[in-house]
């Protein structure tokens, strides 16, 4: 007897079927008869087969519960889609088209999206944990890119400690390089509101290593919201992951946050090498200027690159930061 194929509807039905069955009997999803009208939201947190959704009229509006039909794709915070109220939880019913999207690899060097709809990617560093150059980069080639927007805020600058002079160099290069950069300090309050109103009909995402303090920062910047707060392990002085879940915070004045979960290493094994180094803004504007085409810009006679470099005009350490990159992906 040969397999019925069935229709995406069909199928849709048997899959949340199954999804009602998975769920405790006292927790039963709604029928269509019991769902309200369809009306816009946008992704306050994805948990499996479930999402909050948020109204973006109503920043102070709390989220609500609500199941995901089958075949979305995979919607992440930020992301708006189409809802229908229930009870005791709604259904999610359509995703909508997104304008942008950051993507990191997966284990197997899959694309998987980690935030929908954004314009800025808020790249957090501190004097504690110790931060790194290539590890900014990373960030900073990632939003190029994705056709993103890049700040870097500098958090915990109340802290004095054997890193503050590395970071100072750091902050250095990356203002030479065109970046704004946003001194703050979660602890005081210090340069906070600065940062609003750079945020201010925004969409951005905070980005950085584990324990640099971004939930510090999104507790300031959102004063209602009891974000947890971790603390640096005593002995490595690494980050704790406290954020679990990527979250969308809206501003009342417009525009919002995303909390993405801590990370010590953003990778970009789901692009190519060869891509790598239209990230680098100074470095972009020198690409075809070189003798050969296919040039390495290692030890090529008339290489753009390495008479920039020569010249003054590329910092040796951007340099080194992506042939680290490359290297990483040539031989993963």
């Amino acid at each position: 007897m040969s397999k019925r194929n069935l229709t995406l509807q069909q199928q849709r039905r048997i899959s949340e079927k199954r999804l009602r069955e998975a769920i405790d009997p006292a927790e039963q999803l709604p029928a269509d008869e019991q769902l309200g009208v369809e009306q816009i939201g946008a992704v306050y947190a994805r948990y499996g087969q479930q999402a909050d959704i948020i109204d973006p009229e109503q920043p102070t509006a709390p989220p609500k519960r609500c199941y995901l039909r089958a075949n979305l794709g995979s919607p992440v915070a930020g992301d708006r889609v189409v809802w229908r109220d229930g009870t005791p939880y709604g259904v999610v019913t359509a995703l909508m088209p997104r304008h942008s999207v950051l993507e990191r690899p997966d284990h197997n060097n899959q694309p998987r999206p980690v935030a929908a709809n954004i314009d800025l990617v808020c790249v957090v560093i501190a004097p504690e944990p110790e931060p790194h150059g290539n590890l900014i980069d990373r960030f900073l080639v990632a939003a190029r890119l994705h056709d993103l927007e890049a700040i870097l805020v500098v958090n915990k600058t109340d802290l004095d400690t054997p890193h503050s002079g590395e970071l100072d160099l750091l902050i250095e290069l990356y203002r030479k390089l065109g970046y704004e950069v946003y001194p703050v300090s979660a602890k005081t309050g210090t340069g906070i509101p600065e940062l609003t109103a750079r945020l201010h009909d925004n969409y951005g995402i905070l980005a950085g290593q584990s324990g640099v303090g971004k939930s510090s920062l999104i507790n300031h910047l959102f004063p209602d919201i009891d974000a947890r707060v971790g603390e640096l392990s005593t002995q490595k002085r690494k980050g704790k992951h406290t954020t679990t879940a990527s979250h969308l915070y809206l501003l009342p004045e417009g525009g919002g946050v995303i909390d993405s979960p801590g990370i010590r290493e953003f990778g970009l094994g789901h692009l190519p090498s060869n891509n790598l180094i239209e990230g680098f803004v100074e470095l972009r504007p020198l690409l075809g200027q070189c003798q050969f085409r296919d040039c390495s810009h290692t030890q090529e006679p008339r290489c753009a690159i390495i008479a920039a470099l020569e010249r003054g005009e590329v910092d040796p350490r951007r340099l080194a930061s992506l042939r680290h990159m490359e290297q990483a992906i040539f031989t993963r």
